[in-house]
């Protein structure tokens, strides 16, 4: 049997190499040189379109506990990471060039892999075999019109508007209180007042805070409901107050009175470990984020698991689109892997790749998949893409929030022992791995 990767970027190649590793043969098509996105110049496989950083490599960071499971699972874009690495810190940078020809040598010389250049405009058919579609988030508009057709409109989308999320344990819950608008009792937003004073110091900030500029392939039109919180605060000081900000509704038990103005945030999943900042996408740089978003009462010493952006992105609605294997509902034959699912980042999208891999190679095989379970960084990630949200799916890189609690009260503490577990049960998951490979081959 031969499995077709669509994509030839981190998630594509990642997959294709798993697969391979089963035994089975893959056609992994990449559209480039026939056909570049406005974002790709080389013909090389796994091209690195904006950073060259994979991000910290420490495991106080989720991304560092992320690159280091996949390190022990025998990723080749991390070890093709590792092999290319310049100096960074405490991150893990790479050459993008020499990266980029490691990860193509690894599949050119990989004998089950065969590469073809040209672009997939449609979904192959169920008798062609199974499929996975890694075409990340600047996929071709004929294909991304077959997926549409296969999922619905409504089930794929074209520009991220996304708010800032924090973590429950790092606010200051002495400084919010809990209520939702008009009613009685308990409700289901925390809520930071601002007096006058406060409030106009902080849309005076936004306004003159630093934004990222767009790249030049993203030509984002604004929606009306969606609109970055700058572009609000630049129609004039109150507007925010009008808008995301408005207190219409809201009491301050510690005053007994309506606010000036509420900053609202709203539980990100249904442990209540994260929240995100209600209204606040942005296109301020991160920095200014942190250093502007800490002027909010009860956010003065928050931990921003992700913060804000607009920017140009295809994925589909992943946990109403996909089943458990990260198949398609309507289609079973077909698997999605990388941005295109809801992953952000050059390292999720590597982790995607990998497990949607490992699915696709043990079904096709007949053999019951491994989930990764979700006390790992890579397993919470892919439970992020199937757990039905609060509100709507919107796309996230991999946090610590993400994965299982641990009885610790200590920050610092509950970071090294989900570390300690994730890596103990990836090393579980890689001898299972290897014995089903011993199996199989």
């Amino acid at each position: 049997m031969t499995i077709t990767v669509i994509g030839g970027g981190l998630a594509g190649c990642e997959a294709a190499w798993v697969v391979s590793s089963f035994g089975l043969r893959v056609k992994l098509i990449e559209m480039k040189p026939v056909k570049y996105s406005p974002a790709h110049k080389s013909a090389d496989l796994a091209e690195l379109v904006c950073s060259n950083s994979l991000r910290s490599s420490d495991l106080s960071s989720a991304v560092g506990l992320l690159k280091e499971e996949l390190r022990i699972l025998g990723s080749i874009v991390v070890r093709s990471a590792d092999l290319t690495a310049v100096p960074a810190g405490r991150a893990l940078a790479v050459d993008r060039e020499l990266f980029a020809k490691s990860v193509s040598r690894f599949i050119q010389e990989n004998g089950l892999i065969s590469v073809e250049r040209r672009e997939v405009t449609a979904i192959p058919h169920p008798d062609d075999g199974p499929v996975i579609v890694a075409t990340g988030p600047l996929t071709s508009e004929g294909l991304a019109n077959s997926i549409s057709d296969l999922i619905g409109e409504t089930g794929l989308s074209f520009y991220d508007a996304i708010a800032p999320i924090v973590t429950a344990d790092s606010l200051d819950m002495t400084r919010l209180f809990r209520a939702s608008r008009y009613e009685d009792g308990e409700g289901a937003y925390l809520n930071a007042p601002m007096d006058e004073q406060t409030y106009l110091g902080f849309v005076d900030e936004i306004i003159r805070a630093k934004k990222v500029n767009p790249h030049p392939f993203e030509d984002i039109q604004h929606f009306e409901g969606c609109l970055p919180i700058e572009e609000l605060a630049r129609r004039g000081p109150q507007t925010l107050s009008f808008g995301p900000m408005k207190p219409v509704g809201l009491i301050d038990p510690k005053t007994g009175r309506r606010p000036y103005a509420v900053v609202q945030l709203r539980a990100e999943n249904t442990r209540g470990s994260l929240y995100n900042l209600v209204g606040f996408q942005t296109k301020m740089t991160y920095a200014e984020q942190q250093r502007i978003f800490r002027m909010i009462p009860g956010l003065e010493n928050a931990d921003f698991e992700r913060l804000g952006s607009v920017h140009r992105n295809t994925y589909i609605d992943a946990p109403n689109a996909l089943d458990e294997f990260s198949r398609l509902i309507k289609a079973p034959h077909v698997f999605f892997a990388g941005q295109i699912t809801g992953v952000e980042g050059y390292v999720e999208s590597t982790a995607s790749g990998f497990v949607v891999g490992m699915y696709a190679a043990l079904l096709s095989k007949g053999v019951h998949p491994i989930i990764p379970e979700s006390n790992t960084a890579i397993g919470a990630l892919i439970k992020h893409t199937r757990d039905k949200p609060l509100k709507k799916y919107e796309p996230m890189n991999v946090n610590y929030g993400m994965m299982d609690e641990v009885s610790v009260r200590s920050k610092k503490h509950k970071k090294e022992l989900r570390a300690k577990i994730g890596l103990e049960s990836i090393g579980s998951l890689k001898i299972r791995l290897d014995e089903l490979r011993e199996q199989l081959r």
